[in-house]
């Protein structure tokens, strides 16, 4: 690899001023270009030497103007008071409108002072015309709704200047302001300054930055080296060269002096790759075998570098490195909205304003809201609420009394009481429980690793933006938590995280920004895209183009030829590049290709080594393989113990079924894990339905049905049902909503079916009934030829009675069930056919209570609660237009001989499980 410029400047300096380099001012881009060129300078030198006073360009500037910088959010707070200070009260806005306008505003204040433009009125004129001209009033009267938005045009001079006054007065400021304080006070700052100034590695300067430069240069107090590359300043039309072109030849300082310094590294050999695959995380795995690939070469790491065109990819790119990466360095800001801490605020705010009051001493809160708090990352390891959140899903808690919540912690927790106590207090107060959250969250995090110091990071972001409205609020009297959660959504945004590392160690990941003046030997770009590198056109701006184009103002052309040198220079002086783009066309997040890749492409030098290459997902011959798992010797001893205990009808259906599903119910015995029900389902309606029929008739088992009997059940109908509710959904809520229906429902069902009981006394006075059994279980062994040892059948039946001399078997189903899903033709495929599923039921019941019946003719059928009018419908097989409803011997026989198949398959050593697709 070729000396990086931050050596090669090092070498220039020691060459041109020997040990007198202590008395020099070098000025860099930013801060970070510092720590490289003091390694730098090391390496330049064998003994000891003073180092020469090296400084970001924006400390320069800070310091020529004497005027700190003021960040982005108490900036906010600032302008908004100075707003109120000149806006009539009549038209004053809330700060939550107020700030949707003025960070743009902010923006455009910025970069008329950073363009030095004189007077500032001149440009915000131009925006006051160009609404006049657009209105859209018809005539010489403007409405009230127009004045009003013209006047807010008006105002933006006395805006500018109230706020430009008001930070000058506290010495405080924003960027361009200070560039245009330092462009004043150049002069008072020559006058007591008489080192020689170092301005090294700078690219598109704005106008103050142009005007400081060419002062100092034309005093004989600086010197200036450039990074340029001669492949890109001498091309009229390279993008690349664009800035510096137009300083070599417009600038007074260079007819006479000549353009240090101009290399050649571009044009020498690498190797670029250019990968494309479809998603953003896809990009971010072939980042981690990239670097996996480089670890098998070195374990230094400090020469290799992956720069990210979007934010959003640092966390996936984290997870995708390999697990031995020796170190890392993060130079990136990451917003606010996707830091873990942000996001506990957030859901914190959900919570409680989501949340109803119900006396003095406690709210409701909706279990949703509380489920997001205990089970994120930065709640649950420190509360151990894993068991708080079975108990909130097994009993069905959907809406949660704060009384009830923390009887069910039973723990004291200080940290508990933060999260979850009322809101009850203003603003003030809100913020100062926040601040005591995180404080508490970065008291419980170690310094032992590297996700605990991430994790520091993202806090201390979210705790200076909540320490900030505690000030502001500090000031106020707002009470109202919906104002100040809007308040808090709009700041959010400024609390980019700021990650600190050891720059010179292990692998340095970095945004686009961050890696000027830096040179690297291996270099991994993702997001490679239009839209992403370069960013495309967006213009977060008040100012038109043509207005920016008249007076100077960068456009976003000027922004692509920035993004531009930047690219190139990533590539200048390294040896591998790796280019990763997005294929996936589909969404905001679209799949063209960098104009940069096809830059490279048309224009590739004759020592460049180019591929370009497209990743995709491996796709398998089938599009599916179903799971096949094998009998072990510990699943046949399970099967020979489930045939001790009882195979029941279900468990059969189900492997039927799916004999994975069986394979994890009935071998494994994984149960479904608990869930709030939040509106009542299908099977939790039918349990409802079968409880409260049980109970109804509990009371009449051992002797014959009245009508009498069924008017009683009739009258505690309701009181069961509500009784059944509150046993089966325990603490969910059933007075209202999607589950008021439901209840109304599992009322009807029961009522109809007892209605339907009652008819059938009528139109026969002389039926008998006698109910044997509800809900009670039964147990046959079958013992068949075929089978390695006999199997137990058991499960529970819903109904047994005698009518009329009859044993009938019957089986509730909530779900709709017709004639003909209980009529069968043949055996042959039986149990083959999940349609049978119901047959296979009821027969099963039979065959468990042929001994109990006591050669009484047995009929097995289904109750449908969604066809009650069908009435009872009973099994019957169908043989030469002939149908038999009576459990027969013959049916019998072939029914056993058919489950004996089924349980020889299940119980077969040599048959695996396999998954039905």
């Amino acid at each position: 690899m070729a000396d990086t410029f931050l050596k090669e400047l090092a070498a220039r300096l020691f060459a041109d001023y020997g040990s007198g380099i202590a008395d020099l001012i070098v000025v860099l881009p930013s801060r970070r270009a510092k720590v490289f060129f003091v390694e730098a300078i090391k390496h330049e030198i064998e003994g000891n030497v003073f180092a020469p006073d090296i400084i970001s360009i924006e400390d320069f500037v800070q310091e020529i103007a004497g005027i700190s910088a003021i960040d982005n959010i108490a900036l906010l707070f600032e302008f908004y008071q100075v707003y109120e200070c000149v806006t009539d009260q009549s038209n004053r806005q809330s700060f939550e409108v107020f700030a949707n306008w003025a960070k743009t505003l902010l923006q455009d204040f910025n970069e008329i002072d950073r363009y030095l433009i004189s007077p500032p009125e001149k440009v915000l004129k131009y925006l006051e015309d160009i609404k006049e001209l657009e209105h859209w009033s018809v005539g010489d009267e403007k409405t009230e709704l127009i004045a009003s938005y013209l006047e807010f045009w008006k105002l933006l001079p006395t805006y500018y200047h109230a706020l430009y006054q008001h930070l000058l007065e506290k010495r405080l400021g924003y960027q361009g302001m200070i560039y245009r304080e330092a462009v004043k006070g150049l002069h008072r700052y020559l006058g007591k300054e008489n080192r020689i100034h170092v301005f090294a590695g700078f690219n598109a300067l704005n106008a103050a930055e142009e005007n400081i430069f060419q002062q100092l240069l034309s005093f004989a107090k600086a010197t200036i080296y450039w990074d340029a590359d001669s492949c890109f300043l001498d091309d009229p039309h390279h993008a690349a060269g664009l800035f510096l072109r137009r300083y070599k030849k417009n600038w007074a300082y260079y007819k006479k002096h000549p353009f240090d310094w101009t290399s050649g590294h571009f044009t020498k050999g690498k190797s670029i790759e250019i990968i494309g695959t479809p998603k953003s995380i896809g990009q971010a795995k072939i980042a981690g075998s990239i670097v996996a690939n480089i670890l098998k070469r070195t374990t230094d790491l400090s020469r290799t570098a992956i720069v990210l065109s979007e934010e959003s990819l640092l966390l996936p790119l984290l997870h995708a490195l390999p697990a031995d990466t020796p170190a890392l360095n993060i130079t990136m800001g990451y917003s606010g909205k996707n830091n873990p801490a942000q996001i506990l605020i957030a859901k914190l705010f959900k919570l409680h304003l989501n949340s109803l009051k119900r006396n003095a001493n406690s709210y409701v809160m909706y279990y949703k809201d509380v489920l997001d708090v205990l089970t994120h990352p930065l709640v649950e390891p420190m509360l151990r609420a894993g068991n708080l959140v079975q108990t909130i899903n097994r009993n069905n808690y959907t809406f949660i009394v704060s009384q009830r919540l923390f009887e069910l912690y039973g723990l004291e927790d200080g940290y508990f009481d933060l999260l979850f106590k009322r809101w009850d207090m203003d603003a003030g107060g809100v913020l100062e429980r926040l601040s005591a959250i995180l404080l508490h969250i970065k008291h419980q995090l170690g310094n032992d690793n590297q996700q605990d110091k991430i994790a520091k990071a993202f806090l201390y972001a979210v705790f200076k933006t909540i320490n900030q409205l505690r000030s502001y609020f500090a000031q106020q009297t707002v009470q109202n938590l919906d104002v100040l959660h809007t308040i808090y959504k709009q700041i959010i945004d400024f609390a980019d995280v700021s990650f600190e590392g050891e720059p010179l160690e292990g692998l340095q990941i970095m945004g686009v920004l961050e890696s000027r003046v830096l040179d690297f030997e291996n270099v991994i770009v993702l997001s490679v895209n239009e839209g992403k590198f370069p960013a495309g056109k967006t213009q977060n701006s008040f100012i038109p183009y043509d207005v920016k184009r008249e007076l100077g103002l960068p456009t976003f052309k000027e922004k692509d030829a920035i993004y531009t040198y930047h690219f190139y220079h990533l590539l200048q002086r390294s040896q591998n590049v790796y280019l990763l783009y997005n294929t996936e066309s589909e969404g905001l997040d679209g799949g063209e290709k960098s104009r940069f890749i096809t830059q490279l492409e048309i224009e590739q030098q004759p020592s460049h080594a180019l591929s370009h290459r497209i990743y995709q997902a491996e796709v398998p011959s089938q599009a599916y393989q179903p799971a096949v798992v094998e009998k072990s010797e510990t699943v046949v001893n399970r099967l020979k113990e489930l045939a001790q205990t009882g195979f029941s009808p279900s468990s059969l259906t189900a492997y039927i079924r799916d004999p994975m599903t069986f394979y994890f119910q009935r071998i494994l015995r994984i149960s479904q894990t608990d869930e709030v029900e939040e509106n009542i389902a299908v099977n939790t309606l039918g349990t409802i339905i079968h409880g409260a029929l049980e109970a109804l008739y509990l009371p009449f088992v051992g002797r014959f049905l009245t009508k009498q009997d069924l008017r009683d059940a009739m009258e505690k109908l309701d009181q069961e049902v509500l009784l059944q509710f509150k046993k089966i959904y325990r603490e969910g809520e059933i007075k209202k909503g999607k589950n008021l229906l439901a209840f109304e429902v599992a009322k009807r069902h029961v009522q109809n079916f007892i209605k339907m009981e009652i008819a059938e006394f009528d139109q026969d006075p002389e039926l008998a009934v006698k109910i044997i059994a509800l809900e009670k279980r039964f147990e046959r062994q079958l013992s068949h030829e075929i089978l390695p040892y006999p199997v137990l059948i058991g499960g529970s039946v819903d109904r047994i009675e005698e009518r009329n001399g009859r044993i009938r078997i019957v089986d509730y189903k909530t779900g709709k069930v017709e004639k003909r899903n209980i009529k069968l033709n043949t055996w042959n495929g039986l149990t083959d056919d999940i349609k049978n599923d119901k047959i296979i039921q009821v027969l099963a019941y039979a065959f468990m209570f042929a001994p109990h019946a006591a050669g009484r003719d047995i009929e097995v059928g289904i109750i449908s609660f969604k066809n009650m009018r069908a009435g009872f419908l009973p099994f019957g097989f169908v043989e030469e237009k002939s149908e038999t409803a009576i459990v027969t011997d013959q049916i019998s026989s072939a029914y056993i001989n058919e489950l004996a198949l089924l349980l020889r398959e299940i119980l077969d050593a040599d048959i695996p499980f396999i998954e039905k697709t």
